[in-house]
């Protein structure tokens, strides 16, 4: 049986009705990738629409976050082999220790004790004791997109038990130390926190602590609390 309706040109669209469908979807793809793709994804907002929308600042801080994140894999990868040259340069000399104990030991520098008189004190140095443990609660707050650092002076194998906590929001933080020679080692690090505990053990001679930044749009106070065995507290 013949086919009745037969399909004719006229059934397709003409290539004036394909270019111009293709011209309408090119406009729409760039202005979606102007008003919404470059303020979320990158904090860009050339129209001002992002702004309106909320999401430049979400695109501000997607930026943000991953140029520390990269900045601090660099710095760690860069100074990995620096941190093991450190130690071993600020630990005293073995002999330096050495030397002090064979003075105590000769017995011929000990001076004669005449008979009768009463014995002389020891000339043996007392030994000399760890510095007493320290404690401070230390404030500081923090304005929107803005870090702060705090940071104890410690010698190697030192011990301080620490903890933070924020009055609100959450902050981003980075434990680590530096010394001469050495511009970076870090202990632990994160973001999106409220609080944080535990015990800092020196790795070396030198300045330790922690660092936090406000990626929020209010200010934040962060309390911190510090027990034991340091010399000093530092507002950097």
């Amino acid at each position: 049986m013949p086919d009745t309706n037969p399909a004719t040109t006229t059934d397709l669209p003409s290539s004036r009705t394909l270019l111009r469908s293709t011209l309408i979807a090119i406009a729409v793809a760039m202005v979606l990738l102007v008003t919404v793709v470059m303020p979320a994804e990158y904090g860009v907002d050339p129209t001002g629409v992002g702004g309106v929308l909320g999401l430049t600042p979400m695109g501000e801080i997607k930026v943000s976050l991953a140029k520390e994140a990269a900045t601090a894999d660099s710095i760690e990868a860069a100074v990995g082999q620096g941190t093991a040259v450190g130690d071993t340069t600020v630990s005293p000399p073995a002999a330096s220790a050495a030397a002090p104990a064979a003075a105590v030991s000769s017995p011929a520098a000990a001076p004669r004790t005449p008979p009768g008189a009463p014995p002389a004190p020891s000339d043996v140095p007392a030994p000399i004791s760890a510095s007493p443990a320290k404690s401070h609660v230390t404030e500081i707050t923090l304005l929107p997109n803005e870090g702060k650092e705090i940071k104890l002076l410690m010698r190697k194998d030192a011990r301080v038990t620490y903890s933070w906590s924020t009055d609100r929001g959450v902050v981003n933080y980075d434990t680590h130390a530096d010394a001469p020679g050495i511009s970076y080692h870090g202990y632990a690090k994160g973001s999106g926190k409220r609080s944080d505990e535990g015990v800092l053990i020196a790795a070396f001679d030198g300045a330790h602590g922690w660092f936090w930044r406000n990626r929020g749009s209010e200010p934040v106070t962060v309390t911190l609390r510090t027990n034991g065995d340091y010399l000093e507290l530092k507002r950097m």
